[in-house]
């Protein structure tokens, strides 16, 4: 089932976390409690990766990655690159972009198999995320570009959008992504789903003030309380 947590002063753990399958990076300067909660249940079971990116915290929006890949952007230092590569499991490719986008977790929703990007993505970017995260990308027409990255949360088993997506959208979706989409909120109404959450296909972190009604929903969404 879904965690609740609070970084600091806020809720934005999509924006701290990258959870994936494999590991979990989540930023520096936390409680201990914040880093408890994670580890009570991801430790036994994948990598926890303590770090920062190009100096701050917020490893969940310069970071994309899934259980094959890592992207991070140009402004990540040497030293956190090493600690990164040193920390994740064998045969996680990681790779630096050359490039002036920085705010991956924004523009890029992925899961193990499909990526859902912006339209306005370089097509160079495109081949990138395919050659490191092993993944097809779907980069939906520009009038559903809105829906991409922040508004949107993908796991194996899910995916939450935008509560003003259509039916037309969310079967377009759930059809090019071959995953049930379903529209929803987090934080106590938030639309900003990807800076609210993080989910891999078995648990999943958001911020402390989701009602309950939304934890119903993204439990559902992504079969959390299934095997």
């Amino acid at each position: 089932m879904a965690n609740r947590l609070t970084f600091t002063d806020h809720g934005e753990i999509g924006l701290i976390c990258n959870l994936t399958n494999t590991y979990c990076l989540v930023g520096n300067g936390g409680s201990k409690n914040f880093y408890s909660s994670i580890e009570a249940e991801l430790e036994d079971v994948i990598p926890i990766i303590k770090t920062s990116i190009g100096g701050t915290c917020s490893v969940g929006r310069y970071c994309i990655g899934n259980k094959n890949g890592l992207l991070v952007p140009h402004t990540t230092t040497q030293e956190e690159l090493q600690h990164i590569r040193r920390s994740l499991p064998d045969g996680v490719i990681v790779a630096p972009i050359e490039e002036g986008l920085t705010s991956f977790g924004l523009f890029i929703a992925c899961n193990d198999h499909v990526a859902l990007a912006h339209a306005d993505l370089r097509w160079e970017f495109k081949e990138l995320i395919t050659d490191v995260l092993g993944v097809e990308v779907f980069m939906p027409e520009d009038s559903y570009s809105f829906f991409s990255g922040t508004y949107c949360v993908l796991s194996n088993r899910g995916g939450l959008i935008h509560p003003n997506a259509s039916k037309k959208i969310l079967d377009e979706y759930s059809a090019a992504l071959e995953v049930p989409f379903e529209p929803g909120t987090v934080n106590r109404g938030s639309v900003c789903l990807n800076p609210g959450m993080t989910v891999n296909d078995w648990t999943a972190f958001c911020g402390s003030s989701t009602t309950k009604s939304e934890l119903c929903v993204i439990d559902r969404v992504f079969k959390l309380r299934e095997p």
